[in-house]
């Protein structure tokens, strides 16, 4: 074959308009084990009933989930991602609970100008200058739910607050956040290993420095064993104790019961949002895994209708990257926590909800939607991102 022909057929083969493809491999690594697993067990739930109500096929495409356990270790997490990405060519992924856990991901994943949609975690730099066409995040940025749980305890007046979290980037981003609203005094400031389980001394020396008010975030179980050894510590009794929604979530309230009764908490999202997405996603969650779902569910449910909006948007032409990007920018899809828009970051614009824990009609711990904190609330680090 001459050259002058073997051009002409390249030429011709890249002029041919791109296909659908017969499937899409979807990359699904998650904390399923240890004291965060019922977090990434709550997203994968969800994300399987967002995948089961597309009809088993995200955007039309046979679809094959690859499920994956990253036990909380970011080594074990980065050799999953080389493996979905590199052996088994998925074509999307998503899942990850923990900001420490994508950090380990992201070369891998970013760097293969693979999609990465996270139903959970959204760290700061990555809503800001480090922001990437290849990231969107269904959430939130870490700091927004502190942001405004932030607003109410300093619309409530508290000055001297004792602030508690673990210690990762997660964990720093969610205390910037609420020190960015909240401006009075703090009568301490501690941060945690990540997956402690005891929580004796922090709580001994909230009650030597005397705070008007207690703002904590401990997510999954370190949040349901502090919570029971706050009440056993007769804390409760006196002393105001506020938190984001992930320490208040619906696993949380059932694990921990009465000690949480009456607990103020801001989220972006509640069971009784009043919209017909939410509440058919309410309904058949509770029917298919016999519990209500809580804000990671939601999450896991609201990426795998975002996927299936924008692969069907493409016609499953998901190797037009460009055009597929375009569509998940577009989210066409319901979701559950109603309006859905992305900023030019890929960061939710959306609101931000004051709830309160109370008895629901069946004696269940649940969440009550009580006022809106933010209407339709940006992250605070957008300016900084050029895309």
């Amino acid at each position: 074959m001459n050259k002058e022909l073997l051009c002409l057929l390249v030429a011709g083969a890249l002029a041919l308009p791109l296909q659908a493809a017969e499937k899409i491999k979807v990359g699904f690594i998650s904390t399923l084990s240890g004291p965060g697993g019922v977090l990434g067990s709550a997203i994968r739930d969800g994300f399987q009933l967002g995948l089961e109500h597309a009809g088993g096929k995200l955007g039309g495409l046979a679809t094959e989930l690859i499920v994956e356990d990253d036990q909380q270790k970011p080594d074990v997490a980065k050799q999953l991602a080389d493996k979905l990405v590199k052996r088994d060519k998925v074509d999307i992924m998503t899942g990850i609970v923990f900001q420490n856990i994508l950090q380990a991901v992201e070369p891998t994943v970013l760097g293969a100008e693979t999609f990465y949609i996270s139903p959970n975690t959204g760290p700061s730099d990555l809503a800001g200058a480090a922001c990437n066409p290849y990231f969107f995040a269904v959430s939130w940025v870490s700091d927004s739910y502190s942001e405004a749980s932030g607003k109410n305890v300093n619309d409530k007046g508290f000055k001297n607050v004792f602030v508690l979290a673990p210690n990762y980037p997660g964990g720093k981003d969610v205390v910037a956040g609420f020190k960015r609203y909240y401006k009075g005094g703090y009568a301490g400031e501690v941060y945690t290993k990540l997956g402690q389980l005891d929580y004796a001394v922090e709580i001994s020396q909230m009650r030597a420095a005397k705070p008007d008010a207690v703002f904590f975030f401990l997510p999954g179980g370190m949040g349901v064993n502090f919570l029971k050894q706050w009440q056993q510590a007769g804390m409760g009794k006196d002393l105001p104790l506020f938190g984001t929604g992930w320490s208040f979530d619906q696993d949380t309230l059932a694990a921990v019961g009465e000690p949480t009764l009456g607990a103020l908490n801001a989220a972006h999202w509640n069971l009784d949002l009043d919209n017909a997405a939410n509440k058919q996603f309410v309904a058949d969650f509770e029917k298919k895994y016999g519990r209500l779902p809580n804000e990671y569910a939601s999450q896991g449910y609201d990426a795998a209708l975002l996927i299936d909006a924008a692969v069907r948007e493409v016609k499953g032409k998901i190797e037009d990257k460009a055009a597929l990007r375009r569509a998940l920018e577009a989210a066409n899809f319901k979701s559950v926590r109603g309006a859905f828009k992305f900023n030019k970051n890929h960061f939710p614009i959306q609101n931000y909800y004051l709830r309160q824990v109370v008895k629901d009609a069946k004696g269940r711990y649940v969440n009550k939607t009580v006022a809106t904190i933010f209407t339709d609330h940006p992250d605070a680090y957008v300016a900084a991102c050029k895309m």
